[in-house]
């Protein structure tokens, strides 16, 4: 069993973050948040898979403004990603978000540091200090040997002090790199020196395919550890994926439960269905399923009898005809044309809950460019 790390509990609008609640996924909006429709509904889709902070990029005074119509309209807590520019601080804080992601130390002096760390007292909004090794501050790297995981534990401690020097510490911290032993290295070391959350995440990691493989090396290590109490899957993709992503990870290491845990078999010369196929579309229109259920897809006699007996729902692909089962017992045989939408309405019977056969299609959002 994993044994989280203890740390001191802060909370992102209504998600407390800490070693007392569940590791939480995010993701990112990839739309020009001056576009608030736009934005708005990219989040809505994000709520719907139960994503459960969403992050945006506010990096112009119209990104601010535009804010205030975002949060209205939406009920997942959003973070406001500021760089260099403390007035997008106080005038996201005034819109009604729910955390920043800033460094103290590219925001300007002592003295605007100070006015945002109070704005976000007096607003009970915790601030995440983000450190990637992609953008550290000069010299670092130089002083520390180029040791990277150590350049960013100094970096970041630096810049917790920044905010401890203004008696702030409702502080999440994370320390990224595109390398996953780096990141970890750099969590290990950070975890001795501070009690705040960690939010986890393999930055820059890749392609839907690449991406999720080096995330949940990265992020599995790190939770088997106890060290991670919110992650982001960084894919370049639709950020729906990283969210899916990120719950199968959590799923799999036993820390979360929902969803559909989907058993399929890698085909051989003995499939008599096309499995490929199936299991990828299932899995495509299935994955806004919150119920706790078992799926197995098979392909042949050998295998899929037993799979399908010890899933909630599962299929054992046949000549001519596939048979279904439900919680162990034969429901129907099927042909070819007919098994996966069997599949489908027997799940829809076992969770009661609907499964749109529109899902994860791509949507037409204004992104940015």
């Amino acid at each position: 069993m994993i044994k989280r790390r203890y740390t001191r509990t802060i909370k992102v609008g209504n998600v407390p973050i800490g070693s007392d609640a569940p590791v939480s996924v995010q993701s990112m909006t990839n739309t020009v948040t001056e576009d608030a429709a736009s934005t708005v509904r990219q989040i809505k889709d994000l709520e719907s898979y139960n994503c459960g902070i969403v992050r945006v990029a506010v990096n112009t005074p119209e990104a601010a403004e535009s804010l205030k119509d975002i949060v209205r309209q939406v009920n997942v807590p959003i973070v406001a990603d500021i760089h260099f520019d403390h007035r997008l601080a106080l005038a996201s804080l005034a819109a009604g978000v729910k955390g920043l992601r800033i460094n103290p130390g590219n925001i300007g002096d002592k003295k605007k540091v100070k006015e945002v760390a109070n704005a976000c007292k007096d607003s009970g909004v915790p601030i995440r200090i983000g450190v990637n090794s992609g953008s550290l501050e000069k010299g670092a790297l130089e002083k520390n040997g180029g040791d990277f995981a150590a350049a960013m534990v100094e970096s970041g401690l630096k810049h917790i002090k920044l905010l401890e020097d203004e008696s702030f510490y409702d502080i999440k911290i994370s320390l990224k790199s595109t390398d996953v032993l780096t990141t970890v290295r750099g969590y290990e070391l950070l975890a001795e020196k501070v009690d705040y959350p960690f939010h986890i995440g393999i930055t820059e990691a890749g392609t839907a395919f690449s991406g999720a493989i080096k995330s949940g090396v990265g992020l599995g290590i790190l939770l088997y550890k106890g060290l991670g109490d919110t992650l982001r899957v960084s894919l370049s993709d639709d950020p729906v994926m990283e969210v899916i992503a990120g719950y199968n990870i959590l799923r799999d290491l036993g820390l979360r439960r929902g969803g559909v845990q989907l058993i399929s078999c890698p085909t051989c010369g003995r499939a008599e269905v096309d499995i490929v196929n199936m299991a990828r579309e299932f899995e495509r229109v299935s994955a806004r399923i919150k119920s706790d259920i078992k799926v197995a897809i098979m392909g042949c006699v050998v295998n899929g009898p037993g799979e399908s007996m010890h899933a909630d729902v599962g299929i054992a692909g046949g000549r001519g005809k596939s048979v279904l089962f439900s919680k162990g017992k034969i429901i129907g045989k099927y042909d070819k044309k007919e098994i996966l939408q069997a599949l489908i309405n027997e799940v829809e019977n076992i969770t009661g809950e609907k499964i749109n056969l529109s899902q994860l299609k791509n949507k037409k959002l204004k992104i940015r460019s």
